[in-house]
Order: C-alpha cells, then sequence, then structure tokens
C-alpha cells in the first residue's frame, strides 16, 4: 500500500507543479458557478410566479441540486480526458516508462496509484464547487442526504470513465490523442441511452444499460440504488483490468 501512496502523491505533485491543476479547477470552478447562479435565479423566479398564483412551495432539491448535480456529470465529462491524458502518455513521451516498467513495483500499484491521483484531482475540483451549495445550506433548509448520495454518484461516475481514460492513456505516447480518445469513449457511454428511446430490442436495451447517464439518474434523486452502485464499480475494475493487461505488456517490451 506505501508504493500506491508514493505513486499517487508524486502524480498529485506533478498536477499541483503545473498549471493543470489550477486550470482544471478554474474552468471547474466558473462553469458550475455560472450553473448555480443560473439554476438559483431561474428558481427565485418561479418560487415568486408560485406564490403570486397561491401555489405550493418549491422544493431546493428537486430544483436546484438535482438540475446542479446532472450538470456537473457534464462538466466532468469534458475535463476527465484532461486530467487522465498524461498519466502514462507522458511517461512514454518523456521516457521515464522504461524506468517506471522495470522497477519492483507492481502493475496494479502503479495503475491504482496514477488512477488514485486522478480521482483526488476530480475530488479537488469538486470540493472547490460545493462551496456553492454551501450557501443553499446557510440561506435555506436542503435535505442533506440526498446531496451527499448525488456527490456519491458523481465520484463512482467520475471513477469509472477515469480508469477508461487511464487504460486509454497506455496506449499512445501523444497526450492530445489520449485525450481526444478519452473524450470520444466518454461521449459514447454518454449517448448509449438515446438508442432506448426509439428502439426497443435487445440490443438497444444492452446499449441504454451501459450508459453513465442512466446509472447517474437515481443518484441525482438521492437514491441509492444497489444496481447502479454495483455498475460504476464495474466500469472501474473493467477499466483498471484493462489497464493492467496493457502495463503488462510494456512492462514485457520493457
Amino acid at each position: 500500500m506505501s508504493s500506491i501512496w508514493v505513486i499517487c502523491r508524486k502524480e498529485l505533485k506533478t498536477y499541483f507543479a503545473s498549471p493543470i491543476a489550477y486550470l482544471l479547477m478554474t474552468m471547474f470552478a466558473v462553469i458550475f458557478g455560472f450553473f448555480f447562479w443560473n439554476v438559483v435565479g431561474y428558481f427565485v423566479f418561479m418560487g415568486l410566479q408560485s406564490q403570486m398564483r397561491g401555489g405550493f412551495p418549491m422544493s431546493l432539491n428537486e430544483q436546484v441540486i438535482r438540475p446542479l448535480l446532472q450538470n456537473v456529470s457534464v462538466i466532468g465529462l469534458f475535463l476527465i480526458p484532461m486530467i487522465t491524458m498524461r498519466l502514462f502518455a507522458e511517461e512514454k513521451r518523456s521516457g521515464t516508462i522504461e524506468l517506471l516498467m522495470t522497477s519492483p513495483v507492481k502493475d496494479t500499484h502503479i495503475l491504482i496509484g496514477k488512477w488514485l491521483a486522478a480521482l483526488l484531482m476530480y475530488v479537488a475540483m469538486i470540493g472547490v464547487s460545493l462551496i456553492n451549495l454551501a450557501i443553499l445550506f446557510v440561506y435555506g433548509q436542503p435535505d442533506l442526504k440526498p446531496v451527499l448520495v448525488g456527490v456519491l454518484g458523481l465520484l463512482l461516475q467520475a471513477g469509472g470513465l477515469l480508469a477508461v481514460g487511464t487504460f486509454i492513456s497506455t496506449t499512445t505516447r501523444n497526450q492530445i490523442i489520449a485525450g481526444g480518445a478519452t473524450f470520444g469513449v466518454c461521449l459514447l457511454l454518454w449517448v448509449f441511452e438515446w438508442v432506448s428511446g426509439y428502439e426497443t430490442a435487445a440490443w438497444a436495451k444492452v446499449l441504454g444499460y451501459m450508459s453513465v447517464v442512466t446509472h447517474f439518474e437515481s443518484f441525482a434523486k438521492g437514491v441509492l440504488d444497489t444496481k447502479d452502485v454495483i455498475f460504476y464499480l464495474s466500469l472501474i475494475f473493467f477499466g483498471l483490468f484493462l489497464t493492467s493487461r496493457s502495463l503488462e505488456s510494456l512492462r514485457w517490451r520493457a
């Protein structure tokens, strides 16, 4: 476990020793801030309209937090490839991959350490943006449990996509190619759900089930469904398994 933490800490230092971490956190915070301002503004407007018509009070969780969590998952679709594209591609480009592969550290420790660093980078991005949600708890009374379930869903979804991106980064020495390919795969995993909207065949249902959007809907509602947790954990395992096989191939070539 110590070797995993050493590799993880090294990757985190690489992120924060360059503009990468600060750029990603700033981009994430600005985009999330705009979404927050827009959703809250619409919530206030609709709340005033409802009061004038004698309607019922609106729910912060349903009208603000749920759309925000769904929007955050969209932001991650674009930024996750920027996190993973350098994990192994940079090692290949700089020539340090041979040293890494011939070291006594196990392949599983290397890939878990790098994947964990990428996940912690994503957690840092989420953490900065959660300041906006804290404002809702200061001035409103949203239910905390759906927020925690939604954040857990974001981390599980990101963990799966980061695992896929980690694998793709092992297949090339070009960071741009790794980032573009990761974005393409993440986008496919995102839009697979569209097929089930007009097709009822078995293959369409399978594609719909493979969509990361399908399994995040329950988290956004504050519902912790076991099948959705299993899906994301399976995606993480599958991505890391492919990474392990790719690293094994690199080790033999090294």
